[in-house]
């Protein structure tokens, strides 16, 4: 099998390619194309093979990363959308819950009200009303207003319409028939109903995923469809695969339908990678530590696995999202992060970015705000001569420019200045660790790092140093992470039912029933995608609390029928994850089964593992000694560096620092008091000093 992955960041698209049978991979970056990523997209894939002499017309599989959903959820850059809903819930993604965003303070920001997923003229409300029990119809539909409240919306130049009615979790048959009135009265429409993208209670939250669903819909929709025509126009007739945020890909039909399930495509792939290097170095106690030109996303895996976000914190730029996330922690923090003194004279580093277009001033495209990429520039981190590559070459008298700038703001030396710019990025990343680790029970000595993006190596141990983290693992490809990521996962589907059952009061007819329905969904997808049998894996889930409880952690169900025996040994599990979470469990207290899941997932082909072999020294690999500036017990100090090529670096050969190792799709520097070596797949280990 001949696979292509690319993700496409923020400041470059990145490319891999396999060939599953010889082994063979090669690597490639090109500039993101904005305006169309796309075009970034296909001439990445053809670079390559013309690189590498790959025969375009025999490749396989297309794995894609995309950024479509999030920029569009970030930038409030979506749809002109429109919602019909029950009579009475017009204003439920207005109002949100008692809770703020920031309990204490009365000059916030509140996203749902300050940028509306949909404008309150747009929200038309329908005489309709499901009751909480099974069948219950309360109110019929009056259809005569839903086709009113269409033609309205049609009149209105809507581009996406949104159905949100109360109880459609339990029966969705009104959001349905809506469905179909919308398609026969306004086919050019982009349709949600909140019963196919989320189908759980929690009127809010489910409300405002598929107004999501909705907002960016249509420019996801729109992307998938041109990347496909490019690149059948350009001879490539590989299958395409779309990542999403649960860690799965799908296929382009399935994520045109239901755009929200990317809105962390790209990150989640990075975790893949991530699980990849663990798996390659038999590390399974890992913190992801991806940054990028704009930001830095963390995530924790454990036993070899990653943890998918509960309900009550999956958010994405401020609006809840009820969809399955791997658990991530992104902040603004990236190469391209703008150092500034804010309006209270605070050194502050990001979270806005210079992007890639300008970037930053030492990319020489007109940036004229100090960054991080230019304070490493200054402390010599950055090699001019050796940056992608030689592909693109470094402006240092920029990058000090800016610098110095900054300096002369804050009354501080050049060097100074660049180094506390690193000092404060760094602090930022080790203070997001600390949220996902030392705050949830976890000691972050007991993990390795696993370093990757653009400039993920190039602070990588400096964060291990601030948090006792003991090793930092940098992958063979740490620039192209998330590329590799996706050459590692399956099809993936998700599928959910609210339940609502008592431990003490279990109907077991009703609850095998479901899980049977909810099987068959999964199987009946995953072979119409065209996975055979013997290739698909189902696994069950449940979201339970204890009554009263206002959020459930996620438990494991065994497979079978289940009965009295088999659910006390699952919900015994959940007894131990909620001491785990919280500290304390309560043995004799009932426990509320909320949602049942439903996993299903459909073997693709992968990457496979090819360990290094050459003949190199390390003298092969030194390509020059300079002065680098390093932070010394409080001091800074010029010292002699040396800077080795990563492709000819000897396995198993241990080197010193300090020392930068250069290559094409990053820098990775190992500080005084730090030592390194290649393992035999390629991964760079180094044990972290103090």
């Amino acid at each position: 099998m001949k696979l292509f992955g690319v993700d496409v960041g923020g400041t470059f698209t990145d490319v891999i390619f396999n060939d599953t049978e010889t082994r063979f991979t090669a690597i490639h970056k090109v500039p993101t194309t904005s305006e169309d990523p796309s075009t970034g997209v296909v001439q990445g894939i053809l670079e390559l093979c013309e690189r590498a002499n790959i025969e375009k017309s025999q490749i396989d599989h297309v794995f894609h990363g995309t950024t479509i959903a999030t920029n569009a959820i970030l930038e409030y850059d979506g749809a002109n959308t429109g919602m019909i809903t029950t009579e009475g819930y017009r204003d439920i993604i207005h109002i949100g819950r008692h809770q703020r965003p920031q309990n204490y303070s009365i000059m916030q920001e509140i996203p749902w009200q300050d940028r509306p997923l949909v404008e309150r003229r747009n929200r038309l409300a329908v005489a309709e009303r499901m009751g909480p029990a099974k069948d219950q119809v309360i109110t019929p539909l009056n259809e005569y207003q839903v086709r009113a409240a269409v033609a309205d919306l049609k009149e209105k130049g809507v581009d996406s319409i949104i159905v949100n009615f109360l109880f459609s979790y339990i029966n969705p048959a009104h959001e349905q028939r809506v469905k179909e009135i919308i398609e026969e009265e306004y086919p050019e429409a982009f349709i949600t109903i909140s019963s196919d993208v989320s189908p759980q209670f929690r009127e809010f939250e489910r409300f405002t995923t598929s107004s999501i669903n909705g907002f960016v819909g249509p420019k996801v929709k729109n992307y998938i469809q041109n990347l496909e025509q490019r690149l059948k126009e350009t001879g490539i007739p590989a299958e395409l695969h779309i990542m999403c945020s649960n860690g799965g890909v799908a296929t382009p039909k399935t994520v045109s339908e239901k755009p929200v399930s990317t809105l962390l495509s790209g990150p989640a792939a990075g975790i893949l990678g991530g699980v990849w290097a663990g798996e390659l170095t038999n590390r399974q106690k890992l913190i992801t530590f991806d940054v990028g030109g704009t930001s830095a996303d963390i995530g924790i895996i454990t036993d070899s696995s990653y943890s998918e976000s509960s309900a009550r914190d999956t958010w994405i730029a401020g609006y809840p999202v009820m969809v399955p996330m791997i658990d991530i922690h992104t902040i603004g923090a990236g190469g391209g992060s703008i150092a500034h003194i804010d309006e209270g004279g605070a050194f502050k580093v990001g979270p806005r970015s210079a992007g890639s277009r300008p970037g930053p001033a030492c990319y020489g495209h007109g940036g004229l705000k100090p960054t991080v990429s230019d304070a490493n520039v200054v402390l010599g981190r950055i090699d001019e001569h050796n940056f992608l590559g030689g592909e693109m070459k470094i402006y240092t008298n920029a990058a000090y420019k800016v610098i110095d700038e900054l300096s002369e703001k804050i009354g501080l030396s050049r060097e100074r200045t660049a180094e506390g710019v690193l000092q404060i990025m760094n602090n930022n990343m080790a203070n997001a660790i600390r949220e996902k680790t030392i705050q949830k029970g976890e000691d972050p000595r007991e993990f390795s790092l696993v370093a990757f993006g653009g400039a993920g190596p190039l602070h990588a141990v400096d964060v291990a140093q601030i948090l006792n983290i003991p090793e930092v693992i940098v992958p063979l490809y740490p620039g192209i992470n998330c590329a590799t990521g996706l050459l590692t996962t399956d099809l993936k589907y998700d599928v959910i039912k609210t339940e609502f059952m008592l431990s003490t009061n279990i109907d077991f007819n009703i609850l095998n029933e479901d899980i049977t329905v909810l099987e068959s969904q999964l199987l009946q997808q995953l072979k119409e995608d065209g996975v055979a049998e013997q290739d698909i894996e189902i696994h069950r889930s449940a979201d339970c609390r204890y009554a009263g409880q206002g959020y459930e952690l996620r438990i494991d169900l065994p497979n079978g029928l289940l009965d009295h025996e088999t659910i006390i040994l699952a919900l015994n599990s959940f007894h131990e994850s909620h001491k785990a979470e919280y500290g304390h469990n309560f043995l004799e207290s009932p426990i509320e089964l909320v949602n049942i899941r439903v996993t299903g997932l459909g073997y693709m082909p992968k990457i496979e593992k090819k360990a290094v072999h050459h003949e190199f020294t390390l003298e092969d690999a030194l390509l020059k000694t300079g002065e680098t500036i390093f932070n010394i017990n409080g001091s800074l100090e010029k010292v002699e560096t040396k800077f080795y090529q990563r492709e000819k670096l000897p396995v198993g050969q241990e080197f010193y620092g300090p020392c930068i190792v250069l290559q094409k799709d990053t820098t990775t520097v190992i500080p005084p008091n730090c030592s390194a070596y290649v393992e035999k797949y390629g991964n760079i280990i180094i044990k972290v000093g103090v």
